[in-house]
């Protein structure tokens, strides 16, 4: 049996070369640069085209701008992990964390029996109970309260404080939702799309210039024979090499006079406003109220001990 008969008859040779000698084309281009680059950095290549004065300075402030963006990023995507200021030793019972402090407080005052408490307190969760440090803290003053009787001032303030604290916590997981789905996503948007636009319009660069100074090695030599050719080659290369460089300049360009990143800082400083705000119109509204209550607990305590 001829083990060339499974050859099927409809392979062309010519075709198969044609896409070989394609392949071996695209190759060389790179291999041409690959060998220049070793060169520059074993310090045995010959003249180096300058790239002009007004491209390397687009180039720092691009990679100014990318360091911004991941510097910023570094900080701020703690905002998407909930728990970024809740206390790390801190150990929260079941009871802690089984309900909101509001639905607590309005659950217990409904009860009409110790046995009605005690169940209230113990019930599964009706959803998650945030770990936040304001609800860390909101839960803290709740549970505080409940160890004191129910007339007690401090009880009554603590269990004032802990619903106030609680809605600081929702502010406080407000904002940190609107950073992380506009301030942190936009971000990370720049640094997936323009700045990486950038970051290829620049390695376009680099290898049109490599190209070119290889062009111009090669041309220098080259044989009599081969001169004429070898000048073609380092126009068409020059040609490349400029528009790549200009090309890269206008992206560049493009990147650094964007007012995207001033807008993404407005809605960060926005979303941390009014969470501030919020929670400054929540404490000032409390703090009249507790004291009031130590200007009464103060005036008994005067009249009892006179």
């Amino acid at each position: 049996m001829n083990p060339f008969e499974k050859i099927p008859a409809s392979i062309n040779m010519d075709s198969v070369n044609q896409s070989f000698r394609g392949l071996t084309s695209s190759f060389q281009p790179f291999a041409r640069r690959t060998g220049r680059l070793i060169q520059e950095r074993l310090g045995n290549a010959d003249e180096i085209t300058e790239l002009p004065q007004e491209y390397l300075e687009l180039e720092k402030r691009v990679d100014a701008l990318k360091a911004v963006h991941n510097k910023l990023l570094a900080v701020t995507s703690q905002y998407s992990h909930e728990g970024y200021d809740y206390p790390p030793n801190l150990r929260e019972s079941f009871v802690d964390l089984s309900r909101s402090v509001t639905e607590r407080v309005q659950t217990l005052a409904q009860a009409q029996s110790a046995a009605e408490a005690q169940a209230a307190l113990t019930r599964s969760p009706t959803k998650h109970a945030p770990k936040t440090f304001a609800h860390a803290i909101s839960r803290a003053a709740l549970a505080s309260a409940h160890q004191l009787p129910i007339t007690d001032p401090l009880g009554v303030a603590l269990e004032k404080y802990a619903v106030a604290e609680e809605r600081v916590g929702e502010a406080q997981l407000a904002q940190d939702s609107l950073i992380t789905s506009r301030f942190n996503t936009a971000l990370q948007n720049t640094l997936g799309t323009s700045l990486k636009f950038a970051d290829r319009a620049r390695r376009k660069v680099t290898n049109a210039r490599l190209n070119l100074d290889a062009a111009k090695t090669d041309a220098r030599n080259a044989r009599p024979e081969k001169q004429d050719a070898a000048r073609v080659e380092v126009e068409q290369a020059e040609d490349e090499f400029v528009a790549a460089t200009e090309e890269a300049v206008s992206v560049m360009k493009n990147v650094l006079d964007t007012p995207e990143p001033l807008r993404n800082l407005t809605d960060l400083i926005a979303a941390q406003l009014a969470f501030h705000k919020a929670a400054f119109e929540m404490l000032s509204e409390l703090a009249p109220e507790i004291d009031q209550l130590q200007v009464e607990q103060e005036a008994k305590y005067r009249e009892a001990t006179s």
